[in-house]
C-alpha cells in the first residue's frame, strides 16, 4: 500500500523555511516578503479547495511505486490539476491568477524534490501555467501635459490630492515603480552643471538608473524636499489610498472616457462588466500606481526616443518580452494619431 504524506503540513514547512531564510533563491538572496505572501494565498486556496470539494491533498514518494501505482499517481495529479483550476475559475478567477497559483505549486514540488530529497515523480510537469496579456492603460501625452501644466485644475484639488498628483506626475516622467518612488531621499538627487539627475537602484530588479529630470520634475522635488537626508522625499502613503486618490484625480480631470476591459479564462476572452452598478468602465477607474511606469515608457516611445535608450532607463533587458508590449501599444497609438491626419487629408 502506498505511504502518503499530507500536503498542507509540508506546504507550511515550505513557507516557514522560506521565511527564515533556510530556503533561498539560486543566487543566494532571500526571497521577498511579497513572494512569501503569494505562497500563503496559494496555501489558503488549497485548504479551501480541499474543504469545499472533499478532495484529499496528499503526496507519496514516487521512487517506491511500481508501474501500476505510478500510473495511478499520475492520474491523481491530473485530476487534482483539473479540479483545482476548475474550482478557481468558478470563483471568478482569471488565467493570470490561476496560472500564478499553479506556478507556486510547481515551485513547491521542486522544493520537495531538491531540498527535501522527496521524489515527487515530477508530476508537476503535467501542470500547465496559463498566462494572459492584460491590456495596458496609460495616460496619453495630452493627458500627462494637462496634469503637469493646468494650474486651474490643480487649485481645485485638495492639498492631499495635489500631493498625490505631483507624485503621480513625477512617476509618469521617471518611470519609477511605486516601491521605488517612496524610497527616494535627497541623496537620490544630484545636480551637475546646472542640470538635475535622479540616481537610484531599483528595489525589484537591482538595476541602477541615472535619469535627467525636466524642470517641472525638479520643481516637484523642491516642493517636497525634506531638511534631513534620512527622510523620504514624498513621505508615506498606503498603496490602497494612493490608488483610490488617483481615481478621484482622474475623475476630476474628466478622464472619464468609456473603455472596454476584457480578461481571459482558459484562454477565452471575456468582457468585464462592473458588478456594482450598470455603469460602464471609465478610464479614471483604471488609474493606479502601475500607470506611472507604463506611462513613462510609452510616452518616451511615442515621442520618438530609441527603444534601446528607453530600455536603459526602464531597466528592461534586450530580450524582455514585457517591454514589447509597450512598443506595440506605442505603435498602436501612433497609428491612431496618423490615421487622424490621413482622414483630414483625404476629406477634400
Amino acid at each position: 500500500m502506498k505511504k502518503t504524506s499530507l500536503i498542507v503540513p509540508l506546504f507550511k514547512k515550505f513557507i516557514r523555511e522560506t521565511e527564515t531564510g533556510k530556503r533561498l533563491k539560486k543566487n543566494g538572496e532571500k526571497i521577498k516578503p511579497s513572494t512569501i505572501d503569494n505562497y500563503k494565498y496559494v496555501l489558503q486556496n488549497l485548504v479551501q479547495f480541499s474543504s469545499e470539494t472533499g478532495f484529499e491533498l496528499r503526496i507519496c514518494d514516487a521512487s517506491k511505486l511500481d508501474q501500476r501505482e505510478l500510473k495511478s499517481e499520475k492520474n491523481y495529479w491530473k485530476k487534482f490539476y483539473l479540479k483545482f483550476t476548475e474550482y478557481l475559475y468558478k470563483k471568478d478567477c482569471h488565467d493570470n491568477y490561476v496560472g500564478s497559483n499553479i506556478k507556486v505549486i510547481r515551485v513547491f514540488f521542486n522544493y520537495l524534490k531538491n531540498d527535501k530529497d522527496f521524489f515527487t515523480g515530477d508530476f508537476q510537469r503535467l501542470f500547465y501555467v496559463r498566462k494572459e496579456e492584460i491590456e495596458i492603460f496609460v495616460l496619453s501625452p495630452e493627458q500627462l501635459k494637462f496634469l503637469i501644466h493646468d494650474k486651474e485644475f490643480e487649485q481645485n484639488l485638495t492639498l492631499n490630492l495635489r500631493r498625490i498628483k505631483d507624485i503621480f506626475v513625477f512617476g509618469c516622467t521617471t518611470g519609477l515603480r511605486y516601491s521605488d518612488i517612496f524610497l527616494l531621499t535627497n541623496k537620490s538627487f544630484e545636480q551637475q552643471d546646472g542640470e538635475w539627475y535622479l540616481k537610484l537602484k531599483s528595489l525589484k530588479t537591482k538595476t541602477f538608473s541615472y535619469i535627467k529630470l525636466p524642470t517641472y520634475a525638479v520643481t516637484i522635488y523642491r516642493k517636497y524636499q525634506p531638511k534631513s537626508d534620512k527622510i523620504a522625499v514624498f513621505g508615506k502613503i498606503s498603496l490602497f489610498n494612493f490608488n483610490k486618490a488617483l481615481k478621484q484625480i482622474g475623475e476630476q480631470a474628466n478622464f472619464t472616457a468609456t473603455i472596454e476591459v476584457s480578461r481571459e479564462k482558459q484562454g477565452k476572452t471575456q468582457k468585464l462588466i462592473k458588478k456594482t452598478d450598470t455603469a460602464l468602465n471609465r478610464f479614471c477607474d483604471k488609474m493606479s500606481s502601475h500607470m506611472m511606469r507604463r506611462t513613462a515608457i510609452t510616452t518616451m516611445l511615442i515621442l520618438g526616443m530609441p527603444e534601446h535608450l528607453v530600455r536603459k532607463i526602464s531597466g528592461h533587458s534586450a530580450a524582455s518580452t514585457s517591454f514589447n508590449r509597450y512598443v506595440h501599444y506605442a505603435q498602436a497609438y501612433m497609428d491612431k494619431e496618423i490615421s487622424k491626419v490621413h482622414s483630414k487629408l483625404e476629406n477634400y
